[in-house]
């Protein structure tokens, strides 16, 4: 009797020399599914592995929680820092405000306020731009999921799969040995 592997594979990717068959569709696949204890491994494509009936992801509680803290804490920090900005900036235009009314009152009022809304203007376009960028780079793919639980029909076929495997292996040794097969008579055939 095969000894029982875990239902726990884990996700590995191979070189595209290394690519082989996939056991469900027979299209080449350069993903793996293995055991930890490596006694069972099979090719599949990633589209299966998508697959609610063929097998769950396993996730790790403790790592998905760690990323959604981390993500928490660089946004908390990235917000901080775009209010200290706005504040600043707000700091320096009644700052220019107070020196523009000093000067002239009635001539560079017009021209500031237009250039304080041009500036305003490239500011906020600045910062939608800055905005756009961040959003592009800040936004990481979704970690595929490295571990999966194949579905039961699955799992009883990798299984059947491996005892066939031992079997077949063991009857290959049986008939390496010899006496395995009858020796042929030696005598004459008697009437």
């Amino acid at each position: 009797m095969a000894a029982a592997f875990p239902n726990v594979y884990t996700h590995r990717k191979v070189a595209e020399a290394s690519a082989r068959a996939c056991d469900i569709c027979y299209k080449p696949s350069t993903s793996v599914l293995i055991t930890p204890d490596k006694k069972d491994f099979f090719y599949v494509c990633p589209v299966h592995l998508k697959d609610r009936n063929f097998a769950t992801p396993k996730i790790d509680e403790e790592a998905v929680k760690a990323k959604r803290e981390k993500e928490l804490a660089e946004e908390t920090e990235k917000l901080k820092k775009e209010y200290e900005e706005r504040q600043q900036r707000k700091k320096d235009k009644e700052a220019k405000k107070k020196e523009d009314k000093d000067k002239d009152k009635e001539k560079d009022k017009d021209k500031d306020s237009k250039d304080d809304k041009d500036k305003d203007d490239k500011a906020t376009d600045k910062d939608k731009d800055g905005k756009e960028k961040d959003e592009g780079t800040s936004t990481p793919q979704e970690e595929e999921p490295r571990v999966f639980e194949l579905k039961s029909a699955f799992y009883q076929q990798r299984q059947l799969k491996k005892r066939q495997a031992e079997a077949a292996k063991r009857d290959r040794e049986r008939a390496s040995q010899p006496g395995y097969f009858p020796s042929v008579p030696t005598g004459l055939p008697g009437k």
